[in-house]
């Protein structure tokens, strides 16, 4: 366990900040933002064809990837102004070598209930157990197919039964419920979308279907926009292929994806569908990238640099508190997908998810 850290603000420790009132930050357009992603890397052990190219990658270097304490740090000022929700993502967070101490720092601050994190699963099978003791809850496993060959051909570098023994471990570890994400392609997976479908007849987990978005610039944002293919269709497919899917209310209004069932089924099947159902108007999130920038929306560029407020020593808490609370006002309201535009400074990786 981590020794107990030297602070300006000890009473952190032991309950909430004596003047958060319980209110939750809202942006401009009367959204509540709540919820935070924290990207840890950049770096990935797969080369998806919509996200990473195989050559031309240029990495941050360590000396601009924020530490340990410092991700502590912007989870307690997050929490201080009432953000409630958090999620570690990358590139793929398990290749921080520090990862499981990242996860028991924010897990520490009160105020970080639910500590979730999004993954390939690869590094799963040594990492679940000690990530759970660490404090960390759940997982998102991205997995755009079941057929090992689609697997190899569409994530690159990826292997079937690896990322399956590392969601069996994420399972036996207690890491649930198990969500998986797949992203479906047009000549890659998206005749295999029944199969992950399937999964839920019998197993108490949630699938979710994901279209593709053009990020970045580049060969991959031009793959994402030929290849792509709409959650109308996908639905389709599963419905002609299992039967009828009953939508499900949601529990949360800031979702991004709608839930539906089939018929006698433990688990749940949900579709993410920012092209052709974007959810902007309910978005509650903020994204911290690897490098210390508030990132105001996945599909914009806009970013507010904190890094340099993390790092101030004494005092930091608020400075990045009031830095997140700027962002938050600035967090503009929508994409411009249907208009072609998209980020131009940053892909997927780059950003968090």
């Amino acid at each position: 366990m981590l020794a107990p850290l030297s602070t300006p603000y000890p009473e952190l420790y032991g309950h909430l900040p004596p003047n958060y009132d319980g209110t939750v930050p809202k942006d401009s357009f009367d959204r509540e933002i709540d919820y935070l992603r924290l990207s840890v890397t950049d770096r990935c052990n797969l080369r998806c064809v919509y996200c990473m190219p195989l050559e031309g990658l240029r990495f941050l270097p360590n000396a601009d990837l924020l530490q340990p304490a410092e991700y502590e740090t912007v989870a307690r000022a997050a929490v201080s102004i009432g953000f409630r929700k958090f999620r570690l993502t990358g590139g793929e967070p398990l290749l921080r070598a520090d990862i499981v101490e990242i996860v028991e720092r924010m897990t520490r601050v009160p105020g970080v209930h639910g500590l979730a994190l999004t993954t390939n699963a690869l590094l799963l099978p040594e990492l679940a157990a000690p990530l759970k003791k660490a404090g960390l809850r759940r997982i998102n496993v991205h997995l755009d197919s079941l057929n090992p060959e689609t697997v190899e051909r569409q994530m690159r570098w990826g292997n079937f039964d690896k990322v399956w023994n590392g969601i069996m471990a994420a399972e036996a570890a207690g890491l649930t419920p198990i969500k998986l994400n797949a992203v479906v392609t047009a000549g890659y997976n998206e005749t295999d979308v029944m199969d992950l479908a399937r999964l839920t007849i019998e197993r108490d987990w949630h699938v979710r279907f994901i279209e593709l978005m053009p990020l970045g610039g580049g060969e991959c944002a031009r793959l994402s926009v030929a290849r792509y293919v709409s959650n109308i269709e996908t639905r389709r497919r599963i419905e002609t292929a299992l039967g009828p899917l009953t939508e499900l209310p949601s529990e949360n209004a800031a979702d991004e994806a709608r839930n539906y069932r089939l018929k006698d089924a433990r688990g749940v099947i949900g579709f993410i569908s920012p092209v052709s159902e974007p959810y902007c108007g309910t978005c509650n999130r903020m994204r911290l990238t690897a490098d210390g920038k508030f990132h105001l929306c996945l599909l914009n560029d806009d970013e507010l640099d904190v890094r340099a407020a993390i790092r101030a020593g004494e005092g930091a808490i608020d400075k990045v508190a009031a830095i997140l609370m700027k962002a938050v006002r600035m967090k503009p309201t929508g994409h411009h997908l249907l208009e072609g535009r998209s980020t131009h400074d940053r892909s997927m990786y780059q950003i968090g998810g």
